[in-house]
């Protein structure tokens, strides 16, 4: 495993942690006009620092909503703040992984670190109706966007038609993210959610990939309109978008496990039975044609991780 060279600085937020609710590092921007209650958050993980450039970037423009409500939230600041670039890893979360804390029973669990600010920024999450969610990766990779199954959240994806690869799947097993919290995870709501990882932590394109998705999502969704966006956010659109639903992942047994070679996400292996790596010394293969590897990385490699998932390609209608 490479070791990798973290670029990307880190934000200078300074009093821009504070927030404007009271809630620390959560800003609210309202309107009485009508509209989408939208919630942009950023550092769920504390070493991910793409989005709270983002976020950085939009409070620094003044920018405001147009109709309804725009909040912004730095989420995990105690991770963030005790982030070293040269341990990045270090400091995802302090106590567990705040994305994966959410859904139903929150609030009757133990309280960590992680559960305590989840509980103070729940009010605010359960207020929006739309929920972009920016984070990065532990490998260098394509930029990806993760919607839930619900075909709301696919359109919307279509709608601002980037990144390259959108990826579908139902939750993931190691506890519910924010993206599939309450409403969000619903089938028959309208509340809508994504999620992006921009690319590897330490890129410094992965904070125009968060600033330019943070953009487009807003004009999307109706919260503020294409002329409102500094021209210099914008980054090109592909020419082709990609739906991939993921069908299943590999979990770790135990530390024993190898990939054959450095996989990079978004790779496609044509022939079924390609021999990816060794699981206690069982190899693991693609289980059909044309499988796409997404997010492979063996970084937080423990029993019960999934270090890989794979995923194959539908049809954009």
């Amino acid at each position: 495993m490479s070791e990798l060279i973290f670029e990307l600085p880190v934000p200078p937020l300074g009093a821009w942690s504070e927030g404007n609710t009271g809630t620390e590092g959560v800003w609210t921007f309202s309107t009485t006009i009508p509209g989408p209650k939208v919630l942009v958050t950023a550092l769920v993980h504390g070493n991910e620092l793409c989005g709270a450039w983002a976020l950085l970037h939009a409070l620094q423009a003044s920018l405001r909503p147009r109709r309804g409500s725009l909040t912004l939230a730095f989420c995990n600041l105690a991770a963030f703040d005790a982030f070293d670039p040269l341990n990045a890893d270090a400091t995802r979360f302090l106590d567990e992984d705040l994305n994966r804390v959410w859904g139903e029973g929150l609030l009757d669990r133990p309280a960590s670190r992680e559960q305590s600010r989840a509980r103070a920024l729940l009010p605010f999450i359960e207020k929006a109706d739309c929920l972009l969610d920016l984070h990065s990766m532990h490998e260098p990779g394509v930029s990806l966007l993760l919607t839930s199954m619900q075909p709301r959240n696919v359109n919307l994806a279509h709608q601002i038609a980037t990144p390259a690869h959108v990826v579908v799947d139902a939750g993931h097993k190691d506890g519910c993210r924010l993206r599939d919290h309450g409403a969000f995870g619903l089938p028959n709501t309208k509340s809508r959610a994504l999620l992006l990882e921009c690319g590897y932590h330490g890129e410094l394109i992965s904070r125009d990939v968060a600033t330019d998705m943070l953009a487009r999502f807003l004009v999307a969704v109706g919260s503020v309109d294409q002329a409102d966006i500094p021209a210099a956010w914008s980054m090109p659109l592909p020419a082709v978008q990609h739906v991939l639903h993921v069908t299943g992942g590999i979990v770790a047994r135990s530390m024993n496990l190898r990939f054959a070679q450095n996989w990079p996400s978004g790779q496609v292996i044509a022939e079924a039975g390609t021999v990816l790596g060794w699981n206690d010394d069982e190899p693991f293969v693609t289980p059909y044609s044309d499988c796409t590897i997404v997010m492979p990385s063996l970084r937080q490699l423990r029993p019960g991780v999934t270090v890989m998932r794979l995923a194959r390609e539908f049809p954009v209608s």
